[in-house]
């Protein structure tokens, strides 16, 4: 018999893939079918504003800068991002969504909502509040033990 830990290890490992497996095929027979998930949460990380340093969007992702820069160059390519170097300082890089790329993150959150709404259909509030309870320590846990 399966304990409550292998049970919880299933049912993450299960949740990961699904979500990946989902997302995937959201873009499909979209005109953004030619970005893989890792450069659609690239974008994600940039953020409708941009502005953002590559160090601070290479933190966020959990990768190196230079894992970034080569990420960002094929965005560029394909045209969802594009980068400018401060006038102020030359050292720092800004990395900014074209219009399309805004665009894909539209597609993306979307999707990321359509996905909620539909999984918490049932739910009782009580139920959403748990759940949210439960996430929220499993995304501190997460978040801590990157940090170490």
């Amino acid at each position: 018999m399966e304990g409550i830990k292998d049970i919880i290890n299933k049912i993450l490992v299960q949740l990961f893939n699904d979500i990946l497996h989902l997302e995937e095929k959201s873009l499909d027979n979209t005109e953004f079918d030619n970005l893989t998930l890792t450069e659609i949460h690239t974008i994600e990380a940039i953020g409708y504003e941009g502005g953002r340093m590559m160090g601070e969007v290479a933190h966020d992702l959990r990768i190196t800068d230079g894992t970034l820069s080569i990420a960002v160059t094929k965005l560029i390519k394909k045209g969802y991002v594009f980068r400018e170097r401060s006038e102020i300082d030359r050292r720092k890089v800004y990395i900014y969504l074209t219009d399309s790329g805004k665009k894909v993150l539209d597609l993306h959150h979307d999707f990321h909502k359509a996905m909620i709404d539909d999984m918490l259909e049932g739910f009782t509030v009580e139920e959403e509040v748990l759940l949210s309870r439960a996430l929220l320590k499993l995304t501190d846990f997460f978040e801590k033990k990157y940090e170490d």
